[in-house]
């Protein structure tokens, strides 16, 4: 076979070059033997594939080669397609030649072993776990519902404006803001939110979205909550809190589509329970704060009028609800200084939250913004925020201010949720949490 012919595929595309000869390039993920026959397994971040290498069809010492091959040891391999229903993504490859490019040594084996480990040991390997089954699922989950979350926004007519990391100010309250030294002694923070400066964004353009990390400096460790984590925040300008319940829906359920039709062998692998994803139909249940706490309470929780919903109460409101829940009207008190009030009820804020089933909690957060000037002020004042950090902001309400409104989706926790998953720090590359700032 001449190798100049043999074209370098994915795994992923093997159903389109059944019967040709090919050349792929990855690593070893599996060896089994069976006497001159060994079948590696060898992935290349697309897929898994068997292949099948005969001793008599090749030189000895690349047969032996492959007999003995440890196990993540780089390696391209050359051969034809076929079709096999029993194989692993339903095709093999037989073996006609192969290149060892860098072998594994056995004195220094691959330290992630089919064998149990405890979590602190693959996450301090975390560079080497992305290798797993599991995670190359997660992760090509997270870029789908990544790549759907644009796919929705670029086709409403909303354009993508990239906000800052540093800021000048707290969003989300200064409780938890990393604090970081700019030039000449100036201290700026690290964005809790890219929101405020997405209201300007779409006083200019109407209706925008930024997408980027955010960190908040949160010293908790249950398991829905990472110091780093990326989110998605629609504004809209002449918007209320009902247009921002609408395209919150709409997003979600655009999503989970995506998620359903193109991932469905990643949630087959993290065995997924995808029956209680295709349940999840808009329209989605509503309720108040009032009537959430009424039924918190029914159901023996603790919460007073006045208090924020915590984990707990959030997994009690969903525990018999196939679909989300959209809870608003909280008490300003418990959100940031930039809610509308409620009209005649000035102790509500004009917020929502989205609360997921099976205990995911919430996975969006927003509302109508204020856009009278001097309401804003006196919150701010409130707040015990220095005004002059949000002189531009003000701005915006002095030149042509709009009803206007939008949200933030924590793209972890909704993957999480997707996904099935007990804890969020699978859901990203390189988590970040309370105790954990390596690899």
């Amino acid at each position: 076979m001449s190798e100049e012919t043999v074209r370098r595929i994915s795994i992923a595309d093997a159903a389109r070059h059944e019967g040709q000869s090919v050349e792929i390039a990855g690593w070893l993920y599996n060896l089994r033997r069976s006497g001159k026959i060994c079948f590696p397994q060898v992935r290349d971040g697309s897929g898994i594939i068997q292949c099948v290498a005969v001793k008599s069809a090749l030189p000895e010492e690349l047969f032996e080669s492959l007999k003995n091959l440890t196990q993540e040891s780089s390696l391209i391999i050359r051969g034809k397609l076929r079709a096999e229903p029993r194989a692993q993504g339903g095709f093999e490859l037989d073996v006609d030649s192969a290149e060892i490019v860098q072998r594994v040594s056995e004195d220094d084996p691959y330290p992630i072993t089919p064998k149990d480990h405890g979590i602190d040991f693959l996450m301090d390997r975390r560079h080497l776990w992305l290798r797993s089954r599991r995670q190359n699922a997660v992760i090509h989950v997270r870029h789908e519902v990544i790549k759907a979350i644009r796919d929705y926004f670029d086709s409403n007519g909303y354009v993508l404006v990239d906000t800052p990391i540093f800021t000048p100010a707290a969003c989300e309250g200064t409780s938890t803001l990393f604090e970081v030294d700019y030039f000449e002694d100036e201290k700026v923070y690290l964005t809790q939110s890219g929101q405020l400066y997405g209201e300007a964004t779409a006083m200019a353009f109407g209706k925008t979205y930024n997408f980027g990390p955010v960190f908040r400096a949160e010293k908790s460790k249950t398991r829905r909550h990472l110091t780093e984590f990326w989110m998605v925040e629609p504004e809209l300008a002449y918007a209320d809190l009902e247009d921002i319940k609408r395209v919150g829906e709409e997003l979600v359920m655009w999503v989970i589509g995506r998620v359903l039709d193109k991932r469905r062998e990643e949630l087959k692998i993290l065995e997924r329970d995808t029956s209680k994803l295709e349940t999840v139909q808009a329209p989605f249940h509503r309720m108040t704060y009032d009537d959430a706490v009424a039924k918190l309470q029914a159901k023996g929780s603790e919460i007073q009028w006045g208090m924020d919903l915590g984990n707990t109460d959030e997994t009690l409101i969903t525990e018999d609800l196939g679909r989300p829940v959209m809870i608003d009207r909280y008490p300003s008190s418990v959100k940031a200084f930039y809610f509308q009030p409620a009209p005649n009820r000035p102790e509500v804020a004009m917020g929502v939250d989205f609360i997921a089933t099976e205990g995911y909690g919430e996975i969006i957060g927003g509302g109508q913004r204020i856009h009278d000037y001097d309401l804003l002020m006196r919150r701010i004042q409130e707040h015990n925020l220095p005004p002059e950090a949000f002189n531009w902001y003000l701005d915006l309400r002095k030149y042509g201010s709009v009803p206007h409104g939008g949200f933030g989706m924590g793209v972890e926790r909704f993957v999480a949720w997707m996904c099935g998953l007990e804890h969020i720090r699978e859901t990203i590359a390189f988590p970040r949490m309370l105790y954990r700032t390596t690899p």
